[in-house]
């Protein structure tokens, strides 16, 4: 019987090659786009060190993860691995503790599952529905809402009393966020994508505070730009099947 997990073709170059074949114009674009702005802004941002060159490659497989979800290919439970492990270095010596959370998050919910099932990166566009499927839209939104508010609640209570971080609030706001995102994409809801969206902007705020305050180098905050711009390829692309099922775009 033939495997056909990612985990198993991960040190076979082709399968890199297959997995970047067929994406949208616009992302292959970007994507070029992205990987030279995240190298121009670390090498001019200061002499590289190993936190900086850590969070270059942090964002450069980030950013190519976000890209490959968009896509539907499975090459981000690879990338989305390494790229988040980097996360939490980065994000710890940031002191943006819940930031680690979320990245650990991503590699159970979004990452593992990609790379040990099967059929978890298979016919994704068959599967991508919304919240108000079968009449149930405000019963989801309102459990979707819910979880969102206990999330904040718990994780700045944790944050604000038991660590160091001088940004409880806002790491809690984007770290909720991202838990809802994830697990929207897990259920395949095409709405992850309006959490992923908001996730940017507030991440956007986190970095640019952090790197203000001294916390950390420019990259990530450009880097989440990077995503925002991802976000918003998914919204207006009509090739990219979150928002735009294959039958639409199969009749147009």
């Amino acid at each position: 019987m033939q495997d056909n997990r990612a985990i198993t073709s991960v040190f076979n170059p082709k399968w890199y090659i297959q997995q970047m074949k067929g994406w949208t114009t616009s992302s292959y674009g970007l994507l070029m786009f992205g990987l030279g702005f995240i190298l121009a802004a670390t090498i001019s941002g200061g002499p590289m060190t190993g936190v900086s060159f850590l969070t270059m490659l942090a964002g450069m497989l980030g950013f190519t993860c976000t890209i490959s979800i968009t896509n539907t290919k499975p090459l981000n439970g690879v990338f989305g691995v390494i790229s988040a492990l980097i996360y939490i270095i980065v994000a710890y010596n940031a002191k943006n503790y819940n930031d680690m959370l979320l990245q650990t998050v991503y590699i159970i919910m979004l990452d593992i599952p990609v790379l040990l099932m099967p059929d978890w990166a298979q016919n994704v566009d068959k599967k991508v529905r919304g919240l108000a499927t079968r009449g149930k839209g405000l019963r989801n939104w309102a459990l979707t809402l819910l979880f969102f508010a206990i999330s904040v609640g718990l994780l700045y209570l944790w944050e604000s009393n038991m660590t160091d971080s001088p940004r409880p609030l806002i790491d809690s706001i984007a770290t909720s966020v991202g838990f809802t995102g994830a697990l929207l994409t897990t259920l395949r809801f095409k709405e992850s994508y309006y959490f992923w969206f908001i996730q940017s902007i507030v991440s956007i705020t986190l970095w640019g505070i952090t790197a203000m305050q001294g916390g950390s180098n420019w990259v990530l905050f450009f880097t989440y730009i990077l995503y925002l711009s991802n976000d918003l390829v998914s919204f207006f692309d009509k090739n990219v099947v979150w928002f735009h099922p294959k039958e639409a775009i199969t009749k147009n």
